[in-house]
């Protein structure tokens, strides 16, 4: 007997998934303690319509995290596409900045990734975005050729632990400054 056929998910089923995971990425950055109950009701859903998608907050949590994720890393060509590579990794440390902030904000995401092992599934992809960026930059001769993509995302590791007092995004911009010029050709000594 054959397996069961996968129905096509539907177009407003898509919608709902999408406008759940948009309002969940703003509630856990405001409340990370937000309920699935909250967020369905933000995002104008019901409860079954919730449960359908997400069976349990840890789910939606690594929705979330997958999402930012994914599009941290392909937002590096696409700037690289669009922008001289200094500027690229500016608007990419920008990007990062934003979801440093997220997963500051959403801190369970983080360890819902861990124990679902998604850490390790998404840094070789994520190193590889800055890498592209930091060789654009070396190739053009605007950064330091000892720059290393796993120590530049330690170095930049403090967007997510800063803590998000009222001035949280004029710090990370000044701090993410710092960062850039050290990066500089002739930054090194």
């Amino acid at each position: 007997m054959a397996p069961p056929r996968r129905r096509a998910t539907r177009a407003d089923a898509q919608d709902n998934r999408a406008r759940i995971i948009e309002i969940a990425r703003a509630a856990f950055t405001d409340a990370p303690d937000a309920t699935l109950q909250s967020i369905a009701k933000a995002a104008g859903v019901g409860q079954g319509t919730m449960y359908r998608h997400f069976a349990h907050r840890e789910a939606l949590l690594l929705a979330v995290y997958r999402e930012d994720v994914e599009a941290l890393i392909g937002a590096a060509p696409r700037l690289l596409a669009e922008y001289e590579p200094l500027e690229a990794l500016r608007r990419w440390f920008a990007r990062l900045a934003a979801y440093g902030r997220i997963k500051h904000g959403a801190s369970l995401a983080v360890e819902a990734a861990t124990r679902a092992d998604l850490g390790s599934q998404y840094y070789p992809p994520v190193i590889a975005a800055l890498g592209a960026l930091l060789a654009a930059g070396k190739d053009a001769g605007s950064l330091r050729p000892d720059a290393d993509a796993d120590e530049v995302l330690l170095l930049v590791s403090f967007l997510w632990r800063a803590d998000g007092g009222p001035d949280w995004q004029e710090r990370t911009r000044h701090m993410l400054g710092i960062v850039v010029d050290g990066l500089r050709t002739g930054a090194d000594g």
